[in-house]
């Protein structure tokens, strides 16, 4: 009687075992969802998982396959020996046909001979991820189904890194935004919003970033009634580095100018700054000029720049004395203030190399073509001359000349 009752109950502890693993699994579930709702690590998710298929599945061994950068990495295993890299390239083309739940027991592949299933996660075609599952003695009417919760289990912990991914790529692009636009609002406050009128001179710029953060820079200083500086420049290399330094470089500018009369003395403390501040991996071109209304003497330094044209009388000369670019050594070889005296009726005409070089559209433009252009519009007001010389070069070559940023820093002196 009693061995009867034993097995008239045994259906009933049958049921009861196997509703307790279906809550075993559904709190398997419930706890790595809540992981990944908690951004928790990926080590963490695949220790969780380990978890689960040594416990509650009874695996023998493991090993799990994520795709990154066009190939399979293994990012958790146990029970198994760690493969070389050539072993795991070979063995996931060996894979690389199976699309669903597979059977390995009919593979010769030495490394696949451990594994008895291949559970794979897959999204448009494509296999994001795999588990490669061993010593695995499931009970048969239940394989399917634990098999299934295996695919379930690697699913929701690929598909939770991915979308984790997604949101920090996100919320790195938001944050990569805001400094541009923070990058922009301190370049535009560089850029003086307005130039001074006067009975001695005419000045006028036009500034044409080619990004969002331009690495040009030009600025003019009024010093007292009679004097004034003007300065136009050019940082390696663009974005919010190229803007913060910029920033940079007209705080010194200012300070010393307010403070320091010799212009090569100025100009050695900016290369100071410049080289502390970059390292020597940027460079700057610089143009600076200073001139006295009364005695209409001008001094000038040309860093590595451009050479701004001297329009007078119809003929054009260029201001190249100075030195070598700012930031590329500590202390600069040789400064050479160039120095000339004005006469009525000059014009100074300062430019960056995105008025000369279009490096996209393979157009660039002599210092003697740009003198010609110049004469050709030099009679007129300095916002007239700027936007000539540009539709100038653009309707001559045929030329967008919108490659890089340029800059046109126009002065004539009465």
């Amino acid at each position: 009687m009693k061995e009867e009752r034993h097995i008239e109950h045994q259906p009933d502890i049958d049921l009861v075992q196997m509703l307790l693993k279906r809550q075993a699994e559904l709190n398997s579930l419930l706890e790595i969802t809540l992981a990944i709702n908690k951004n928790s690590d990926a080590s963490i998710l695949y220790e969780m998982l380990e978890v689960v298929l040594r416990s509650n599945l009874n695996v023998g061994c493991m090993m799990m396959m994520v795709k990154q950068d066009k190939r399979f990495v293994c990012v958790s295993r146990f029970g198994v020996p760690a493969e070389s890299l050539t072993e795991t390239q070979k063995m996931c083309n060996t894979l690389a046909p199976l699309k669903t739940i597979s059977s390995l027991n009919d593979f010769n592949d030495p490394a696949l001979k451990r594994f008895n299933y291949f559970v794979p996660v897959r999204h448009k075609n494509n296999t994001l991820a795999f588990v490669l599952i061993g010593d695995f003695n499931a009970v048969p009417e239940l394989l399917s189904h634990e098999l299934n919760f295996i695919q379930t289990l690697i699913n929701i912990i690929v598909v939770g890194l991915e979308n984790k991914k997604l949101f920090q790529e996100r919320v790195h692009r938001e944050r990569l935004q805001r400094d541009v636009e923070l990058a922009g609002e301190v370049q535009n406050m560089l850029v003086p919003l307005a130039l001074p009128e006067s009975e001695f001179y005419e000045i006028s710029a036009t500034y044409l970033p080619h990004q969002s953060i331009g690495g040009d820079y030009f600025d003019f200083i009024r010093l007292d009634d009679d004097e004034f500086i003007w300065c136009i420049a050019d940082v390696s290399g663009k974005g919010i580095s190229a803007a913060l330094l910029m920033a940079n470089l007209q705080a010194s500018l200012r300070a010393w100018t307010s403070v320091e009369r010799d212009l090569a003395t100025v100009i050695r403390k900016l290369n100071e700054v410049v080289t502390k501040n970059t390292n020597g991996e940027r460079f700057i071109t610089l143009f600076l000029g200073r001139y006295n209304i009364r005695t209409r003497n001008m001094e000038y330094v040309n860093a590595g720049h451009n050479a701004p044209l001297l329009v007078v009388d119809g003929k054009v000369s260029s201001l190249k004395l100075g030195t070598t670019l700012l930031g590329v050594f500590d202390v600069l070889p040789f400064v050479n203030v160039g120095k000339q005296e004005i006469s009525p009726n000059t014009l100074i005409f300062n430019y960056t190399d995105g008025l000369i070089e279009s490096f996209e559209e393979d157009i660039f433009i002599s210092e003697e073509e740009l003198a010609d252009i110049l004469l050709r519009n030099s009679q007129e007001r300095p916002e007239i001359i700027n936007r000539g010389v540009l539709i100038d070069i653009q309707l001559s070559k045929m030329a967008k000349m919108n490659s890089d940023d340029i800059t046109l820093l126009t002065l004539k002196i009465h």
